[in-house]
């Protein structure tokens, strides 16, 4: 089936529930969704949850969709915002699991063992990539999307704005402010 590449065009299509045009957006976008994710949740267990919960957020949602930005820029945004709340939720979970232990008369940690990262990524990242992964892993929240959007899934000023609602100048200064940040912790590696 050839999709055209007007976003209006799959819109319709999506919200008139087309099998095909669904299955392609999964196949267009799924890799795209799930870094962006990994990008924040660290877990590519987790990523994988959120790129599923996106997929289905998606499909029951299309019809609300105002269609106000364009398709990737409404992923985006809803990756973002999966991927935040499912890091938000782990950290509650840990939190509260540590508290748990404190009153806990058995001494069992009840939480979740520490997500590793699969043998396949570990092999596909050399020792540089890992620290810059490291190094962008410690920014504040907005700085490490904006930077991951605009650096890894190579989005321009305007998407990044879009998908984190707010100004291009608000951009442009979280990444200035990631990217100094990033050569104070990774001073050999030049960003």
């Amino acid at each position: 089936m050839d999709i055209p590449a007007d976003d209006i065009t799959y819109l319709e299509r999506l919200r008139q529930g087309h099998e095909p045009t669904f299955r392609w957006l999964v196949e267009t976008y799924q890799q795209r969704v799930f870094r962006t994710a990994l990008a924040i949740v660290d877990s590519a267990e987790d990523a994988e949850d959120v790129a599923q919960e996106v997929f289905e957020e998606v499909f029951k949602t299309v019809g609300a969709f105002r269609g106000d930005a364009s398709l990737a820029t409404w992923l985006y945004r809803i990756t973002t915002s999966r991927a935040l709340k499912k890091e938000r939720d782990r950290k509650r979970k840990k939190r509260f699991a540590f508290l748990t232990t404190l009153f806990d008369d058995t001494d069992t940690l009840r939480h979740d063992p520490p997500d590793h990262q699969t043998p396949q990524t570990t092999l596909e990242r050399d020792e540089r990539t890992q620290l810059i992964h490291r190094a962008v892993a410690t920014l504040p929240e907005t700085q490490r999307i904006a930077f991951t959007l605009h650096y890894q899934e190579e989005l321009s000023y305007a998407e990044v704005a879009s998908i984190l609602e707010t100004s291009v100048a608000a951009v442009e200064s979280l990444l200035f402010r990631a990217r100094q940040s990033l050569r104070k912790k990774v001073s050999p590696v030049h960003l």
